[in-house]
């Protein structure tokens, strides 16, 4: 039986260290605990970091500097006003009927559509949410007016309630309503025209906010159904006292995704004017929503220092209004405050 022995080192010199000895081991986890303290501590801010950057180049800027051109005279056509006007942009909003007028088309068509769309996109995302045959393909059916493009679907729209030759009054001539002799020109005063642009938002929004609402119940487990059922409770019951508390979050979420989108509703309007380069919103401003108004005084009037303060004002308007509709729908639902 034979054994090899190391050469012993000579005199006065150190012994090196065998390969994958001991020194290499120390060596090995030290490098590895760098990269791993890398991978947790700065990774996830360098990951992140485009989105920020993106949003202090698009969203932060443009709104500080808004918020500055607010505060000034910043007419195009007139370069000798004085620089700054204060707060007079905003003092000018109070007694300006346009802007009050605009105010009130946008509230009214918003109710008109985000009310029924919210509680219609619930129940559609019940019915989804049963055992239905060729399930995937409804599914995906309510999502093609979210993936047309809105402008293709609002000039369809815009034909489709033409006071002479649109199906909206040839179907409602079937239920006696209006008729041949005696059509409804949707664009005569307010509440047909928000009727109408109303229903354009909603024939675009319903399908995917079902789905979000589906994507939620799918999570609620199938014993609460079914014990509920053995209480008696039956499938409209069912939505509301058990679907709707328990996908809450996602209420909550589209409530204020809707106010946003309501509140700033600017194609839909704007496209349903024949005389869309006004931007008017019909001959006497019949559905001008402040979007359109915004626009145009800051692009028509070429008064960009109060086409800025109208916008501030919106968005104070549309702060206000998401708190005070998510305060409702928690209470609604039954979740907490």
């Amino acid at each position: 039986m034979s054994s090899t022995r190391a050469a012993p080192a000579p005199p006065g010199r150190p012994a090196r260290p065998r390969r994958g000895g001991p020194a290499t081991a120390a060596r090995r986890p030290a490098w590895r605990d760098r990269l791993h303290r890398f991978d947790l501590r700065t990774m996830p801010y360098l990951m992140i970091a485009p989105f920020f950057l993106l949003f202090g180049v698009f969203g932060l800027f443009p709104l500080v500097f808004n918020g500055v051109v607010a505060l000034r005279n910043y007419q195009l056509d007139d370069p000798t006003l004085p620089y700054w006007a204060g707060f007079a942009n905003f003092r000018r909003l109070g007694g300006d009927e346009d802007f009050w007028n605009a105010l009130y088309n946008t509230f009214g068509i918003f109710l008109l559509s985000t009310v029924p769309q919210l509680l219609l996109a619930l129940v559609v995302a019940a019915l989804l949410n049963r055992r239905l045959r060729a399930q995937t393909w409804w599914r995906v059916g309510v999502l093609l007016p979210y993936v047309t493009p809105i402008v293709a679907s609002t000039m369809v729209f815009s034909v489709f309630f033409s006071r002479d030759f649109g199906i909206a009054n040839w179907v409602l001539g079937l239920f006696g309503v209006g008729g041949p002799d005696d059509p409804i020109d949707w664009r005569a005063d307010k509440p047909h025209a928000w009727i109408a642009i109303a229903t354009m938002v909603n024939w675009k929004w319903i399908g995917y906010n079902a789905l979000l609402y589906l994507a939620a119940m799918q999570s609620i487990p199938r014993d609460v159904y079914e014990a509920s059922a053995l209480d008696g409770a039956g499938p409209w019951r069912q939505l509301w006292r058990i679907t709707v508390p328990m996908i809450q979050p996602v209420v909550v979420f589209t409530v204020v995704l809707s106010t946003i989108g309501g509140l700033q509703l600017f194609t839909e309007p704007m496209l349903f004017d024949l005389n869309a380069q006004a931007a008017t919103g019909g001959p006497d401003g019949e559905w001008q929503t402040i979007a359109q108004l915004i626009y145009k005084v800051g692009w028509k009037d070429l008064d960009l220092g109060y086409a800025a303060a109208m916008s501030w004002a919106l968005f104070l308007i549309i702060l206000l209004v998401a708190g005070i509709n998510t305060l409702l729908t928690r209470r609604l639902s039954g979740g907490r405050r």
